[in-house]
């Protein structure tokens, strides 16, 4: 069940079967990296641009499996990768404030050609900076649900089952 439009691309161009939320509303395991891993296994994903078709996976999922190396290992989410929030385009300038008030440094994602990042659903992603990190993941979270014009944020909280990370002494499985 591929999160994106270019992973479901690269899998019909080597015949890998695919599937979809439609189909199978509900699934025993999913399986995905992280742009970061928190205590507790709480997550920052969505670099890649697929945050909410990545969310939705997740949520439908029974457990929720975690790949990635040391470096995504932090201590407090937010003080290595940005934030992304998934923005509708109209008025989406409107938001720049309210990062900052939230403590953020938000900066609108463009594509190679500078243009503005669009996701598979047609929006717009804000990075969002924390220069010492997010205090509150939790706290932020419910902020960015309330507000309207934001469609999704890269906040996984309490979703991942189990990780595994690998470094150059192993893997090693943590589990919440």
């Amino acid at each position: 069940m591929p999160t994106s439009e270019d992973t479901a691309s690269r899998c019909r161009s080597l015949g890998i079967p695919l599937t979809t939320l439609d189909e199978h509303p509900r699934l025993a395991l999913a399986i995905d990296g992280a742009d970061e891993v928190g205590p507790g296994l709480d997550l920052i994903k969505g670099l890649g641009g697929a945050l909410l078709r990545e969310k939705l996976v997740a949520l439908a999922a029974k457990r929720f499996v975690v790949i990635a190396d040391d470096s995504k290992r932090v201590r407090r989410l937010g003080t290595r990768a940005p934030l992304p929030v998934e923005v509708v385009p109209f008025g989406w300038t409107t938001h720049t404030a309210f990062f900052e008030r939230l403590g953020a440094e938000p900066a609108l994602r463009r594509g190679a050609d500078g243009e503005p990042y669009r996701t598979d659903g047609g929006n717009y992603v804000v990075d969002c900076r924390f220069p010492r990190g997010i205090e509150d993941p939790r706290a932020l979270a419910r902020a960015l649900a309330r507000r309207p014009g934001i469609v999704e944020d890269g906040l996984f909280l309490g979703m991942a089952d189990t990780a595994f990370i690998a470094s150059s002494k192993g893997v090693k499985k943590i589990t919440r």
